[in-house]
């Protein structure tokens, strides 16, 4: 027994441990030093960073395959100093350098020059280049670079305001082209790349993801269904590719929303579905032709859903039918709410309005609509939207009416007089009454009545004067809400005011 040594210390042999470790450090080191170079590099192989990732390379391929089909738009115009200059609601810089500002110094040169930079897409191997209708309006001469530096003169084979988007042209050989994607399979969070010339940097790509899609109401084109991404998007990019992780073209960028003039964040791209289709009319007929219903439409608010008695926020409510036209000749009506289009599911006035545009004329569609709580189906021929609609005025009696004790109070009336109608630019041939004033924090304030509104009916009764007017007020309950059917520059519009 006397011969055992005992248990080791713990300190002792944590000591022996690191003197350990640092001899096998040291014995290492001097090792290295000794080999020849090639078996000292051989050592250090594992220290390597690891390679691209699948998702990198991915990225980089779609890079290297679209970014040559996207090129450099240089459109130049003579700009005359007596020229009012536009102003736009989307203020993205690039609009202000293509147009200038109006020169209001007499001893300057009556005309000048004019430059801006945007992008476009090969679309076609014939040299069809896709781009915004406001890179290139009203210019006079237009320059296309590509990315191996070629340089062509581009001709403008059609433009579409309405959309924003314009189809030019270049004379050339081997022209790389952006391959067709279906925007209409894009989902929210799916990645995309932004392709084009911000700042004239040419062929600059970002990265990000789809954040919305049928986005309208933004204010940039009559026709909106715009994807929205976090891609950066700059000026000069108007015009580039928006494309998916296949390469695939999905969209053409077109604005942004900013109020520092650069990029914040949200980018606007129009679905390649709706580009294809606005192309195709101007190679075919030289101009856009749309399809027409004939109706005048707005969105469903849930005062307007519990009014109709439907169960969601959802469809297209019919605000007027027009005389003669498809939707009258197929029985649709004042009232109706639109749920479905050639049995596709309508979720709101905007996305109607966009599919019927691309209808070809004279095809027969089917409208699914609910009027009184009830579903009806119609089969409507499209026709060919006309350019515009004859409106008017008309004359009657200078009265007015204040409604106290109702949900109407504090809004004042005057019966439709000519004068009255060429101020308000309501139609020929109208009737009711129109609202000169509305009290600010007023429940007719509140829902979104705005002197210079034209009340045609309440509650689904017809006013053509201030009778009808004072008839409809004299049934209410004092806390009973109302149904105004309103015109405001001639278009239609349903507003709910006061409870349900």
């Amino acid at each position: 027994m006397s011969g055992d040594s005992g248990p080791v210390h713990p300190k002792r042999l944590v000591i022996s441990v690191f003197l350990i470790l640092i001899g096998v450090v040291i014995g290492v080191t001097m090792v290295a030093e000794f080999l020849p170079p090639s078996r000292a590099v051989e050592a250090t192989k594992k220290s390597k960073p690891p390679a691209i990732s699948q998702a990198e390379r991915t990225f980089v391929d779609i890079a290297k395959s679209v970014t040559p089909a996207v090129v450099n738009i240089s459109a130049t115009r003579v700009v005359r100093r007596e020229e009012q200059m536009p102003s736009f609601p989307f203020q993205d810089p690039f609009f202000r350098r293509f147009f200038g500002e109006e020169n209001p110094h007499p001893g300057m040169p009556k005309q000048r020059k004019e430059q801006s930079l945007g992008s476009g897409v090969i679309v076609d191997a014939s040299g069809l280049i896709v781009t915004n209708n406001h890179v290139v309006a009203k210019a006079d001469q237009i320059t296309v670079v590509l990315s191996d530096k070629r340089e062509f003169k581009g001709k403008v084979i059609g433009t579409d305001p309405k959309s924003d988007l314009a189809l030019i042209r270049i004379e050339g050989e081997d022209l790389p082209v952006v391959a067709w994607g279906d925007s209409d399979q894009l989902e929210v969070g799916e990645y995309v790349l932004a392709i084009g010339n911000p700042f004239g940097l040419n062929q600059t790509v970002t990265m990000g993801i789809v954040s919305a899609i049928g986005r309208a109401n933004v204010g940039v084109a009559d026709y909106e269904d715009f994807i929205q991404t976090d891609a950066a998007i700059n000026p000069g990019n108007s015009g580039g590719a928006l494309v998916d992780t296949h390469g695939a073209l999905v969209g053409i960028n077109t604005a942004i929303f900013t109020q520092s003039g650069g990029y914040m964040g949200i980018g606007f791209a129009v679905p390649s579905n709706m580009v294809r289709s606005v192309l195709e009319s101007l190679v075919e007929n030289g101009k856009v032709v749309r399809g027409w219903l004939g109706i005048s439409i707005q969105e469903i608010t849930p005062q307007l859903a519990r009014e109709f008695g439907l169960e969601k926020n959802q469809g297209a409510l019919i605000a007027d039918v027009l005389p003669r036209s498809p939707a009258e000749k197929a029985g649709l009506k004042q009232g109706d709410v639109v749920i479905s289009l050639m049995e596709r599911p309508i979720e709101g006035a905007s996305q109607l309005r966009n599919q019927v545009a691309q209808i070809p004329v004279g095809e027969n569609v089917q409208v699914v609509v609910i009027r009184d709580n009830k579903e009806k189906t119609f089969n409507v021929k499209i026709e060919e939207q006309p350019k515009d609609v004859d409106q008017g005025d008309r004359a009657e009696e200078p009265e007015s009416e204040e409604a106290d004790g109702s949900a109407l109070a504090g809004m004042e009336v005057r019966t439709l007089t000519p004068g009255l109608a060429r101020q308000f630019e309501l139609g020929r041939n109208q009737k009711g009454v129109v609202v000169m004033d509305v009290t600010t924090g007023s429940a007719p304030e509140q829902a979104g009545v705005s002197p210079g509104d034209l009340i045609m009916e309440m509650n689904r009764r017809p006013i053509q004067s201030l009778a009808d007017y004072r008839e409809v007020l004299a049934g209410l309950d004092q806390d009973a809400g109302i149904l105004l059917l309103i015109s405001r520059q001639g278009k239609a519009l349903f507003l709910s005011v006061g409870p349900r």
